[in-house]
């Protein structure tokens, strides 16, 4: 039909958030949105991360390119990823990818002086920049036990072990990136969602099973969805997102003869997403960038058919989102 609008207006609700965790509902869409936004959370959000590493001085015994592999996988403080610019675009350096305003420079110079192992952590690392270092994991951590059984603080991401008179000197380039483009980039731990379900107990059929059969009939689920009342021995649902879909209660319910006994159905326009951050970003702000750059995708297409305009606006993600 003529005129028939198709916009939907989707919502948010927040059950949980923690720094580097959220838990929300997005209801009012369909699928193809919920995976965009989690596809989008874990590949397309930019991060900080070091992608050049000099190699000054290592007489340890990690060689060169595993040192290196190992820095990149530090997770940085990103907040300010979103208004820096991609190295490959920047006019400032000509690409070079090493000035303040596409990058970030750090070093670490380490010596071991003692007969004790020393750990090498990311607290070594130096940064030129004093919004983007190394994540603190501290706050969250509990002592550890070192070579010599002394109990000490965390106090990092272990790099490198070094014994007396072993060295590391390094000099290194963080620059701005996206999950697509390498894992070290991506700012997600782990995004999920799952169908909100819609849980109805045929009360009638219900009560038709023994005491004993109900009581067989909950610990046939394998998570803690249902439970029976002690006082009026009724079948509740005390909990109806912890239901994984595994249909156990309904295969039951039809080995029991009692088909029908539980109806259970997904919503398809409401999910419940889980997000969990590497610590580079907070969760509710991943979730927020996520937004904002699903947003730039759908006007890139949108522009499309102007290809001067599309291309002056969105530089390389308009030329992306064409295919080009």
């Amino acid at each position: 039909m003529e005129g028939l609008s198709y916009a939907r207006m989707p919502r948010v609700k927040i059950r949980e958030l923690k720094d580097d965790y959220c838990k929300f509902e997005l209801r009012d869409t369909d699928a193809s949105m919920a995976n965009a936004l989690r596809r989008v959370m874990i590949a397309e959000v930019p991060t900080i991360a070091i992608d050049l590493v000099e190699i000054e001085v290592n007489s340890s015994v990690l060689i060169d390119e595993f040192i290196a592999h190992r820095l990149g996988l530090i997770p940085l403080t990103s907040e300010r990823a979103m208004s820096m610019r991609f190295s490959r675009d920047c006019d400032a350096c000509d690409g070079d990818g090493q000035c303040e305003f596409c990058s970030v420079e750090f070093h670490l110079r380490v010596k071991c002086m003692t007969d004790n192992t020393l750990d090498v952590t990311s607290k070594d690392l130096y940064s030129s920049d004093h919004t983007v270092v190394p994540v603190d994991f501290d706050a969250n951590t509990t002592t550890t036990t070192d070579d010599n059984n002394n109990s000490r603080a965390n106090s990092g991401i272990i790099i490198v072990k070094l014994r007396r008179g072993q060295e590391l000197r390094l000099r290194a380039i963080a620059r701005k990136g996206i999950g697509k483009d390498h894992a070290k980039w991506s700012p997600a731990a782990t995004v999920s969602f799952m169908y909100q379900p819609e849980i109805h107990i045929n009360d009638d059929l219900m009560e038709t099973l023994t005491l004993q059969e109900k009581r067989e009939w909950v610990e046939s689920s394998p998570t803690h969805v249902f439970e029976i009342d002690p006082v009026t021995q009724q079948v509740t649902v005390v909990d109806a997102e912890a239901y994984t879909y595994d249909d156990e209660v309904i295969k039951k319910a039809e080995a029991m003869g009692k088909p029908g006994l539980v109806d259970i159905i997904a919503k398809q326009d409401s999910f419940i997403f889980t997000v969990e951050t590497t610590g580079s970003i907070k969760a509710s702000q991943l979730v927020l960038n996520a937004i904002e750059i699903l947003k730039q995708k759908l006007d890139a297409v949108r522009l499309s058919e102007d290809t001067v305009e599309a291309d002056d606006q969105f530089g390389e993600l308009g030329a992306h989102m064409r295919g080009g």
